[in-house]
Order: structure tokens, then sequence, then C-alpha cells
């Protein structure tokens, strides 16, 4: 299999440098995306020549053309996209919102991944391209606080299935990942409990405890393998990291 090029974003750390990683491993070229540098070093160092690292912020939507310029510059074509990076907050109810802070989670979790694409988008058409749209159980469900949140990756996931009826030539699936141990499973614990139910609440705090939380290495698996060759009969749809039509794709 000839090696591919992938953008990662939110690549420092969790669940976006554990997709890193798995492709990575698998032979491929990955242009990794985030605010700041993180736990990026040590892939750097291992593959050299296969890791290029643009230290940038998404919401700021001029970032979109560099990225793909970068990306171009450095391996040539992108074969495909797992758009990772998001944000929890604000955890706050309706009555108490601030609407600049949902605009700011909006500009990170939803319009910062349309400046993306629409860069992106003639060089996916190019190689049939696939993008991968790292969402939410909070897109479907309704938690108490969480209302910036789940309507921004509700609105995020349909993002997915409006690429797909526009692009047909790029597959894009969009992925909920679980509760994996990364910093926002953190955020929740420490910053939660003023805004959430105490029972939900303390149902996170009780998971990452019991060590019921899932190494990133397991959902992110799965996501790489999607980003390298999911096939065109899930383009447009939403699922679980462990669902039964996507067995193909898990260890």
């Amino acid at each position: 299999m000839s090696s591919k090029v992938f953008i990662v974003t939110g690549a420092s750390r969790g669940l976006g440098l554990g997709i890193a990683q798995v492709l990575l491993q698998a032979s491929h070229k990955v242009l990794l995306v985030a605010r700041t540098e993180g736990d990026t070093e040590a892939l750097r160092t291992q593959y050299s020549s296969s890791v290029d690292f643009l230290s940038a912020d998404l919401a700021d939507f001029k970032t979109a053309p560099k990225v793909v310029e970068s990306a171009l510059r450095t391996f040539g074509k992108i074969d495909g996209i797992v758009i990772n990076h998001g944000v929890l907050q604000p955890l706050t109810r309706l009555f108490e919102a601030d609407v600049e802070e949902w605009r700011r989670a909006y500009d990170i979790n939803v319009f910062s991944a349309v400046a993306l694409l629409k860069e992106a988008i003639p060089e996916l058409r190019r190689t049939n391209g696939r993008v991968v749209f790292v969402s939410s159980g909070a897109a479907v469900s309704a938690t108490v606080s969480w209302g910036a949140y789940g309507t921004s990756k509700a609105a995020f996931t349909h993002l997915c299935a409006h690429l797909a009826v526009e692009e047909p030539s790029i597959t894009s699936v969009a992925i909920s990942p679980g509760k994996v141990d990364t910093d926002m499973q953190k955020a929740i614990r420490e910053e939660g409990k003023t805004g959430m139910t105490p029972a939900v609440h303390a149902s996170f705090v009780k998971e990452h405890e019991t060590g019921r939380l899932l190494h990133p290495d397991e959902p992110g698996t799965v996501i790489a393998k999607l980003a390298i060759g999911a096939t065109s009969d899930l383009s447009g749809k939403h699922y679980r990291w462990n669902s039964p039509d996507l067995a193909a794709y898990q260890k």
C-alpha cells in the first residue's frame, strides 16, 4: 500500500495524538495541527520524515489555507483529514448562558471545520479522499449544562452528511469515540460539578475512578483505519466507534 498523507487536528495529545500514531505506524505521513506542541515531540523524533507540525488556532479562520498549504508544501497531497479538535466549555445552563461564549464554542467546534473543509475539498477531490469527523454522543442526547457542546456537535455531525451529498468523491464519516481518558474528561470532572446534575457528574467521576474510561488507542485505531480506507457506503453517516457496522475497522 502506498503512503498516504493526512491532516489530524487537535493532535497534540489524547485522542488526536493516538490517531496520528496509528497512521504513522501504518507508514503514512501526517501533518499534526494544534495550538500547542503538547506531546508531539516523541512522534516527531521517531517519524521525522513522515511528520510535520503546525501550531495553529483553527478558530482563526485565516488559518485554514495555511494548514492546507503546509500539507501540500511538505508532502505534496492530501488523502484525508481527521477533524478532532473541539472544546467542551462553556458548561452552563441555558438561563445562565453567555452568548459570546457559545459563539466561541461554535467557532471552534463548527465553523473552523467549515473553513478547513472549504480549503481542502479541491485536494480531496483529486485523491478521492476521506474526512473523519470526531463527534460525540452529546450530538444525539441532552445533558444539563452541555447545551453549547451538544448542539455544536450536532451541527458538526450534520456537516458530515452535507459533505457526503455535495462531494460524492469524498467519503465522510462521523464517529462518536465514547468516554476516552483525555483532558476533556478531566475538565468534566473538575468543572462540571457546578453546572451538571449531581448524579450525572458523579457518574463521570466514578467511571474514571474505576478505570472504565477508554484508552485513546481504542477508538483512535478505528478512526485512523476509517481515514485510511472508509468505504463509500459509510459516507454521510454517524457511528459509535464500536458499532457492529464498523467491525472491519476495529482491532
